[in-house]
Parts: structure tokens; C-alpha cells; sequence
């Protein structure tokens, strides 16, 4: 099983990590998103082939087995808010990174408008200023579940968050 104090990279590196067109689309993501290096949209990649694969894999099971799998598979994406209620395995497998990265709670602040720059919306959550569902998370890759996205707010004692009701 593995000693439970050593842990695992969590993520796989690209296969041709020099391809040009490839370097300039992680840049432009890390870029755009204010991931703090490759490693963070790896570990995303990753996930995304992970749940991908499930998916490859239902589609090629009995049907017994399906059935029961799928439901399970859609419930998680749907309530992660990658997928619509309705949606299908075929639409599991046109899942891309930019999804898996739009429900980050770094993301998700700067979206909402609580920080001006995505990176100032990295600070603000690495620093403990935003509570998600009245509860801090200090953890800008968080992933944030559909019923709590509209649960996004500052801390009460946050600098922020008196800011936010002067202006407002």
C-alpha cells in the first residue's frame, strides 16, 4: 500500500514538454488563471484525464454496470458544476482543463468581482480573507461546489470587507 507519510506527486508532466504550441497554451492558462506554476495546471490535467478515463471506461462496461456507475459519475460533475443536470458521458469526454479551472475559488473571487486581478484574488484567499459556506478557505485551488458558489464572502474582520461596504 505505500507508508501513508510519504506522499505522491499528485499530477503527470506532458509527454513532449518542449512542443512549442504546448508551452505557449500552459503559459497563456497559468497566465490567465494565476496558477503559481505548471505544477497546479498539471495536477488539473491530470484530474481531468482521470475523470475522462472513468468515463472511456463506463461507456465500454455492460450495461448493469453502466447504469449504475453513470449516475454516480454525472451526480459528482453536476455538483461540482461541470456538467448540467441532464448531461450525458459524451459530454464528460468534451470536459476541458479551462472548466476544471473556472470553478477554482481563486477563479470564482476574481469572477465575482471581490478582487480586481486574479492575482490579488490568490492573496486574498491564501491569506484567509474569503469564507466559503462560513468557514475559511486558505486554499486558492479549492474547488468550489455548485450551491456554494453564491456563499462566496469576505471574512467579517477582513480589511475587505470593509472596504466592500464603503463602496458599496
Amino acid at each position: 500500500m505505500g507508508d501513508p507519510r510519504k506522499s505522491r506527486k499528485k499530477y503527470k508532466t506532458p509527454r513532449y514538454p518542449w512542443r512549442l504550441d504546448q508551452l505557449q497554451n500552459e503559459m497563456y492558462l497559468v497566465g490567465h488563471y494565476g496558477l503559481r506554476n505548471k505544477k497546479e495546471l498539471w495536477r488539473f490535467e491530470t484530474m481531468l484525464s482521470q475523470i475522462r478515463r472513468q468515463a472511456r471506461r463506463l461507456l465500454a462496461a455492460p450495461s448493469e454496470v453502466r447504469t449504475r456507475l453513470e449516475n454516480t459519475l454525472l451526480e459528482k460533475l453536476v455538483r461540482l458544476g461541470l456538467l448540467d443536470e441532464g448531461s450525458t458521458l459524451d459530454d464528460v469526454l468534451s470536459l476541458k482543463v479551462e472548466d476544471l479551472l473556472e470553478r477554482r475559488l481563486q477563479t470564482l473571487v476574481w469572477r465575482k468581482g471581490l478582487a480586481k486581478t486574479v492575482y490579488q484574488a490568490r492573496q486574498m484567499v491564501s491569506h484567509g480573507h474569503v469564507m466559503v459556506d462560513d468557514r475559511v478557505v486558505d486554499r486558492p485551488s479549492y474547488l468550489v461546489h455548485r450551491g456554494e458558489e453564491e456563499k462566496i464572502t469576505f471574512r467579517a474582520d477582513s480589511p475587505y470587507a470593509r472596504r466592500a461596504e464603503v463602496t458599496a
